[in-house]
């Protein structure tokens, strides 16, 4: 049935140059990976992780990252590269990104973190680095005290149910004195220009993307998913980015005896759902410009 599916998606899709890149950006569980894997496959190129949690090295089954056998079929590149307490920004992504696009084979770059899209296609802003009492002083405040803190302009432009992106920003205005608003009104042309690119968004229904979602805790169950975060027990730090992916923290209070294995999953799941619907609210509103492509047909 798969790969029946993967048939019709593939009829509907544009032409796709030999040697333009393409990018895939989809909600989590929308099957993008799959897709990015077809076109190394049939057309050639290598893939390029554009996911902010399959970036660490010791979350291979948690964070949905392509198998060995998956990495096997094509090359894979940006995936599982930086260790758990590694600082790693959307401007480290655009660092380790940018050599890709014009030595080797084309690239496909894949994932769900629209903020990596829109910095490779739009511009960043080159913001300086937040010094580490900042950032200690920002994870012990909570959402509401974030939003209070930040200019009316920069509130008005985020989505303030996103923690980590209202975090950015209040450390960003603490730190340098400036509104993120104010520092991302200069930013630079864009590395990649969008025209040159096959921009694909998938464009998902909500009913079968959930059906999807609710199976695929599960699914990482079976593969293994709590041996992976018990690994990490004796090193788990709720504060680092790694740490917050999305079934980590539920897991971890499982293994602590703070909650069940099925209200893990549950929680893991209705978290999985909440930012789906962030990712598919992201991309219609940024993305315009870009293919969008129904899997389903």
């Amino acid at each position: 049935m798969a790969d029946a599916r993967m048939n019709r998606l593939w009829d509907r899709l544009p032409d796709i140059p030999d040697t333009a890149p393409v990018l895939i950006a989809g909600p989590t569980a929308s099957g993008k990976s799959e897709l990015a894997l077809q076109i190394a496959e049939r057309l050639g190129g290598i893939i390029v992780n554009a996911d902010a949690s399959q970036v660490y090295d010791c979350w291979r089954i948690i964070s949905a990252r392509p198998s060995a056998e998956d990495e096997a079929r094509a090359q894979h590149k940006l995936y599982g590269h930086i260790t758990y307490d590694q600082s790693y920004s959307t401007g480290h992504w655009l660092r380790d990104v940018t050599p890709l696009l014009t030595a080797g084979p084309r690239p496909i770059i894949v994932g769900g973190t629209g903020l990596y899209f829109t910095a490779l296609t739009e511009g960043m802003a080159d913001i300086p680095p937040t010094p580490p009492n900042v950032r200690q002083e920002a994870d012990q405040l909570n959402l509401q005290t974030l939003i209070d803190g930040l200019d009316a302009r920069t509130r008005q432009a985020l989505d303030l149910n996103n923690r980590a992106r209202v975090q950015r920003a209040w450390e960003v205005q603490k730190a340098t004195g400036r509104p993120l608003m104010d520092w991302q009104a200069d930013t630079p042309p864009p590395i990649l220009d969008l025209s040159r690119t096959t921009p694909i968004v998938f464009d998902v229904d909500k009913v079968w993307l959930e059906e999807r979602i609710n199976r695929r805790f599960d699914q990482m169950l079976s593969l293994g998913a709590l041996d992976e975060v018990a690994a990490m027990q004796d090193r788990y730090d709720p504060a680092l980015p790694a740490c917050k992916a999305i079934g980590v923290p539920e897991l971890m209070s499982y293994l602590s005896g703070q909650m069940t294995l099925e209200h893990a999953r549950e929680r893991a799941t209705i978290a999985t759902r909440q930012f789906a619907k962030r990712q598919r609210t992201w991309f219609r509103a940024r993305m315009k410009r870009w293919i969008h492509v129904d899997p389903l047909g």
